[in-house]
């Protein structure tokens, strides 16, 4: 029956049927064929999965980036990444990158990053000359950072699941996300294609627009330093990151109507459960596995692996991303990080870093097909294929992971900071 449930999935996933919908079928099918084992279980696991503090971080910070979208704060951060390296060759492009970096710092969302940022640059990379596929692609694979600058979103789930400090994973992923951002500018710079040049602004122009941005810039700094300081927790963060927003969008700059706020409601409604259905059919899944000894059979497969932590991080990496080509980062981690995390911390791999490894990891199946969420927000707004959108990504993502086998190799460089802000926790 194991088996036929596997098939079964992949066909789903082969003729399109939605992830969370897919995993929502297989798993009623599967209880269902259980002999005393009453159906309920299916919808009590997925009520039960919702029940957490921690994910109420999730609709939050999709509301927080709502709030920034609407409110032009990403206006303001794309002028004032424009203004300080709009003037170089291709300078559009790492504009895109560094508002990616710094949006990362707020919203811990790639898909509203893609969908905020990329229906500004796209149109604007495209009316200076870029071509289609870059334009795509450069805005796909910088939101990517946003899974991996804190705060991050899959970065809250993963510290629920394994239960190791949000602080202490937030600052792991910050040298690693400012060199996965300073990596993709490394491929604007060595494209061989004539990428425009903006013109350099005054400094009295690039001050103005930086105190402009001020209120926005700072963000990170509040929300991160609260959290590392122990002054509240992710979920309370994401609160206060609306409210900020809020604030400075209403009183500040003036540019959302309380008229507005319905609206930006029901759509952060609609992008949240997305991910959060996904994530209750994800648990009602994981219950399935249990009773077929699935899980069982995989953490088998991972505890056998020869070679030591370096080939098991290697097959990790390997199989998330072949994971994430298919299902969003917050189901594949429900279902699988349990089964992991122990054979890791049998071969001495701290949580933290595997944690890092699969956050990096899970972020790349956002700008690979058939799933590829941020790579289709992107080329929808392109209006371009996903076969052209993805010729488009495919150097940045291959950068990325140059990137992530350097953190594999060697992890104990990354975890300098960690270790430094927090010594009891190595």
């Amino acid at each position: 029956m194991g088996v036929l449930l596997v098939l079964m999935f992949i066909v789903f996933i082969a003729v399109g049927v939605p992830i969370s919908f897919a995993l929502g079928i297989v798993s009623f099918t599967g209880i269902a064929a259980l002999p005393g084992i009453p159906n309920m279980v299916v919808f009590t696991k997925m009520f039960n999965g919702l029940g957490s503090f921690t994910l109420l971080a999730v609709p939050l910070f999709i509301l927080a980036a709502n709030l920034m979208n609407e409110g032009s704060i990403s206006d303001r951060l794309i002028k004032v990444s424009t203004s300080l390296v709009g003037h170089v060759r291709g300078g559009l492009a790492h504009a895109n990158v560094l508002v990616s970096m710094i949006f990362a710092g707020i919203s811990g969302s790639s898909q509203a990053d893609t969908a905020g940022i990329g229906k500004i640059l796209i149109p604007a990379m495209e009316n200076e000359g870029y071509d289609k596929e870059t334009s795509v692609g450069v805005t796909a694979a910088s939101s990517t950072l946003g899974s991996i600058i804190p705060p991050s979103i899959t970065m809250v789930v993963f510290a629920g699941i394994a239960n190791v400090s949000t602080g202490g994973l937030f600052m792991t992923g910050l040298l690693p996300g400012i060199m996965l951002g300073l990596a993709q500018m490394a491929v604007i710079f060595s494209k061989r294609k004539n990428f425009p040049k903006g013109e350099g602004l005054p400094i009295a122009v690039i001050v103005h627009q930086i105190f402009s941005a001020l209120p926005a810039l700072i963000t990170p700094v509040i929300l991160i330093g609260g959290i590392v300081t122990g002054l509240f927790t992710p979920t309370e963060a994401a609160a206060i990151a609306c409210l900020y927003a809020l604030v400075i969008s209403m009183l500040f700059y003036r540019s959302i109507k309380v008229k507005d706020l319905p609206r930006i409601l029901v759509e952060t409604m609609k992008l949240s459960s997305l991910s959060l259905f996904a994530l209750a059919t994800a648990n009602a899944l994981g219950e399935l596995m249990s009773y077929y000894r699935l899980n069982e059979a995989v953490q088998g497969f991972f505890v056998s692996i020869p070679g030591g932590q370096l080939v098991f991080l290697l097959v990790v990496v390997l199989f998330f991303i072949f994971v994430g080509t298919f299902m969003d980062a917050i189901p594949a981690m429900i279902l699988f990080v349990p089964i992991v995390l122990p054979s890791a911390l049998t071969l001495g791999i701290h949580p933290i870093m595997l944690g890092l490894i699969v956050c990096i990891t899970l972020s790349l199946g956002l700008v690979t097909p058939p799933y590829g969420l941020c790579l289709l927000l992107a080329a929808s707004i392109s209006g371009i294929s996903i076969e052209r959108a993805f010729r488009g990504v495919l150097p940045y993502l291959l950068v990325s992971l140059v990137v992530l086998l350097i953190l594999v190799a060697f992890p104990g460089f990354f975890l300098l900071i960690p270790k430094t802000l927090f010594p009891a926790l190595y």
